[in-house]
């Protein structure tokens, strides 16, 4: 006999002798009174006191058992939940077992409270992922989606086969991989419809399958800004490099011409050393607009903290840039309020912004017509509406030119992009002024619209935040 059986069997009987006390105490009543020969009540004394000990020891094994259940079961929850209390198997009465109990259910129901609250906080995690999130099953069908997704796949009821919503083989091909048993695959691919987009996938398996039985993940990142600007770089280059080799190419040709052929003639060095140098002049302003544009980009994400007053910034550039319009017999009109705020910005930089523009003008101006200079305060949103309407400074400056097709707008303001690549050129245009236009007004936190009617003219209007301690109009100083 066991330890712990013999504890059982001590707490059977000593459990049995009271509940059949009241038999004990009729068999003495009939021995005293001479009903019951002695010998005969001591005999079933002891049959009373067995089967009670029997009963009782059922009553005692049950109850020891439904303990170490208990026990069994407490053990597997947190610390604090099982020893909020003696072990049952220390007490085996109804009372230490209802008080277990309740002790178990208790713990449960905080597990249960907390595996929904972690559920919950992981649903809304995945939901406010802004890339999609695809999970699937092991015959490639989509069980499951965050709400980023539904752009790409649609409703998930019932699961669909990948395919159905995306296909392309590339990316079919990396989830096959995945559901054989590869650990993770990127691919990229591209999406023509609705509009082109190009994405990179990102395959996983799961060791442990979640709901619905999900063995993969797909995770979409769409990349098609980083191509456009690996694209653009790529052109940068190859348009830099070619800007550059043209004069270059001139000023090798005419060099070799001049120590050759032309070394005695006196008229065509002459003739040759203008070109040349009109070349290297070329190459000197697109070196200096390289420059300038690498300094801005470099900048540009730290906006300027400085005060400037617009109205002797533009006076100035219309000063220093009148003899240069008078050439081609035109006028530089400003029409500037006298209450104009003053700007948050850098006085150089908007100089430069405001130069270009004017410098456009005076080059794509018709000759002898009037170029406008005007300001005002305008509340309005940015040009994308990512912005609540907010008070700004507008300038526009409009020139009386042959305008420009509306198909060209949208790519004016990108590097070397040229409208008419000869007469830009040919007036000396690097192909660069409206970039750093862009960039100096990305980094005043403005933006820039440009409108123009062919036959008309075009209008460029920069829009600039106001210094925090300007006084607008309308407003008391």
């Amino acid at each position: 006999m066991t330890g712990r059986q013999a504890v059982q069997l001590c707490r059977s009987v000593a459990l049995a002798v009271p509940a059949a006390a009241p038999g004990f105490v009729i068999l003495a009543v009939l021995t005293f009174r001479g009903i019951l020969a002695s010998g005969l009540a001591l005999i079933a004394a002891a049959a009373i006191l067995l089967g009670t000990a029997l009963v009782v020891g059922r009553f005692v094994m049950a109850l020891g058992a439904i303990g170490d259940t208990i026990d069994e079961l407490a053990a597997d929850l947190p610390e604090h939940a099982s020893s909020r209390g003696p072990s049952v198997g220390a007490f085996r009465s109804a009372d230490a077992i209802r008080l277990a109990v309740l002790r178990l259910a208790r713990a449960w129901r905080e597990q249960a409270h907390g595996a929904q609250a972690r559920f919950a906080a992981a649903e809304a995690i995945i939901a406010a992922v802004p890339d999609p999130l695809i999970l699937l099953d092991a015959r490639r069908r989509m069980v499951r989606a965050n709400a980023a997704a539904m752009d790409f796949v649609g409703a998930l009821s019932p699961p669909r086969d990948l395919a159905a919503a995306l296909r392309n083989p590339t990316l079919l091909a990396g989830a096959d991989a995945v559901l054989r048993g590869e650990a993770t695959r990127v691919v990229e691919f591209t999406l023509t419809v609705p509009v082109e987009r190009q994405l990179r996938a990102r395959f996983a398996r799961i060791d442990r399958p979640p709901l619905e039985g999900a063995v993969a993940m797909l995770s979409l990142h769409d990349i098609t800004e980083l191509k456009r600007a690996e694209q653009m770089r790529a052109d940068f280059i190859a348009n830099a490099s070619h800007e550059l080799r043209t004069p270059l190419a001139t000023l090798t040709g005419f060099i070799e011409t001049l120590r050759g052929p032309a070394r005695d003639d006196a008229e065509a060095r002459e003739r040759f050393l203008a070109i040349m140098s009109g070349q290297a002049a070329r190459m000197a302003r697109l070196v200096e607009d390289l420059l300038s544009l690498s300094r801005i980009e470099l900048n540009e994400h730290v906006p300027p903290r400085g005060r400037v007053a617009l109205a002797p910034v533009l006076d100035h550039l219309a000063q220093t840039l009148e003899l240069r319009a008078g050439e081609r017999d035109m006028r530089i009109r400003m029409a500037l309020p006298s209450d104009l705020p003053e700007v948050q910005g850098d006085r150089d930089e908007l100089a430069q912004l405001f130069q270009n523009l004017l410098d456009n003008a005076i080059k794509y101006g018709r000759i002898g017509s009037e170029i406008t200079v005007g300001a005002e305060t305008v509340t309005r949103s940015s040009a994308n509406g990512e912005t609540a309407p907010t008070a700004y400074v507008s300038v526009a400056v409009r020139d009386r030119g042959e305008g420009i097709a509306r198909e060209h707008l949208p790519r004016l303001t990108e590097r070397f992009y040229r409208v008419d690549t000869a007469r830009s050129r040919e007036m000396g245009g690097t192909g660069l002024g409206l970039a750093i236009v862009k960039h100096i007004v990305n980094r005043h936190r403005g933006f820039i619209e440009i409108d123009s009617t062919q036959g008309i003219g075009s209008v460029f209007t920069v829009f600039l935040r106001p210094h925090l301690g300007a006084t607008l109009p309308g407003e008391s100083s």
